[in-house]
């Protein structure tokens, strides 16, 4: 199990305090704003180095204190324990692994893999297009960290190109035309067999779970794809080069790109129309549960590891039956981590070995 005890320092309104994990299912129950989800939030954070709930790292300190410091003992997969500290200190941001420093994100990110399950997951399902690309990009990411560099990559020279076109300084565009095509259609290409594959998993679970059929991911990328008989293909090198090079006198209209991977489009579809302007809050919700069910299970298939589940008070809408059954769907993990109201029927979930810690002002008790 990789998570074997975490300390905190003026994190949140945690107490300053360390709390054993060594068990495979751990709830936290406690009421709202007790500090449930800081516990969720600071594992979140020894896994990538940043948290789910703000981009400010100086909204974490707790009222009063000016630094933060979270330590996490952790066993991978080869068995041997490791350290994850995270310090914050005179506003800057420092991450140790077993004592040395951390350069880069990325780093961190196949030794700890979280899925996290929490309320925004429902941007990835009624928010913007962005989101949605966000979703799959960090699906990619957890097992194809070069996927990260190509990402990073991309949005460079999507800088540098709207620089130039808001610099008209349009001699430089053929250069970076190029680069944005090679770049772009290797993440178009990543992408197209990443929602192929999330299909095969999604459509499926949200089937056994709802009785409901042929509810899909559909990718529309921006350069779209060649009618090829009667198939369709990613188009060229050339061919999209072309695409860019057309679209140039509205870009400078526009001073930015208008085409590429950063204004790709996925939707979710039944029986060829739209599904979720037609869907109750209640589908949409579990659309947004079994994304990430299907964001573990995909993990899995990828890297035959078990990955470790944090659920944030995600199951509140769902009825008994739904949150049995989705419960019963979840794949193996190494650990699940869940917080409950206490009113809650966690009862129904729980094993014989299955953890519960009230959570109350900070503090915790079992």
């Amino acid at each position: 199990m990789p998570f074997l005890n975490i300390s905190f320092y003026n994190f949140r309104n945690l107490n300053n305090d360390k709390i054993d994990l060594l068990s495979k299912e751990v709830y936290f129950v406690g009421e709202n704003g007790q500090g449930k989800s800081n516990i969720l939030e600071s594992l979140y954070y020894c896994a990538y180095g940043n948290s789910f709930r703000t981009h400010y790292d100086s909204e974490i300190v707790k009222h009063g204190q000016k630094d933060f410091s979270i330590k996490a003992f952790y066993r991978n997969s080869q068995d041997s324990t490791q350290t994850i500290n995270v310090y914050f200190e005179n506003s800057k941001k420092r991450i140790e692994k077993n004592g040395k420093a951390i350069h880069d994100r990325k780093d961190l990110i196949n030794t700890m893999p979280c899925i996290l399950f929490c309320h925004d997951d429902m941007d990835f399902v009624t928010g913007d297009p962005g989101r949605k690309r966000f979703f799959i990009d960090q699906s990619l990411s957890l097992y194809d960290v070069l996927y990260i560099d190509v990402i990073r990559k991309y949005k460079q020279i999507l800088k540098s190109r709207n620089m130039i076109l808001k610099d008209q300084k349009y001699e430089m565009l053929d250069v970076y035309d190029m680069q944005l095509v090679q770049c772009g259609l290797e993440i178009q290409k990543k992408r197209k067999v990443a929602i192929f594959k999330f299909n095969e998993i999604f459509t499926k679970l949200y089937n056994d779970i709802t009785g409901i059929e042929n509810v899909r991911m559909v990718y529309e990328p921006s350069w779209k794809e060649i009618e090829d008989g009667v198939s369709k293909r990613i188009p060229s090198e050339n061919e999209v080069l072309q695409i860019v090079q057309s679209k140039r006198d509205i870009d400078k209209v526009m001073n930015t790109t208008m085409s590429g991977p950063h204004r790709d489009k996925i939707k979710f579809v039944k029986d060829g129309r739209d599904f979720v302007p037609i869907a109750s809050t209640g589908q949409r919700r579990l659309v947004a549960l079994l994304l990430r069910v299907s964001q573990a299970v995909f993990f899995s298939q990828i890297t035959k590891e078990k990955p470790i589940l944090l659920m944030d008070d995600v199951m509140l809408e769902l009825d008994p039956d739904k949150r049995q059954k989705l419960t019963s769907m979840l794949p193996e993990y190494d650990q699940l981590f869940c917080t409950f109201l206490p009113g809650e029927p966690y009862e129904r979930y729980r094993h014989s070995t299955t953890r519960v810690i009230n959570i109350k002002d900070g503090g915790w008790y079992e």
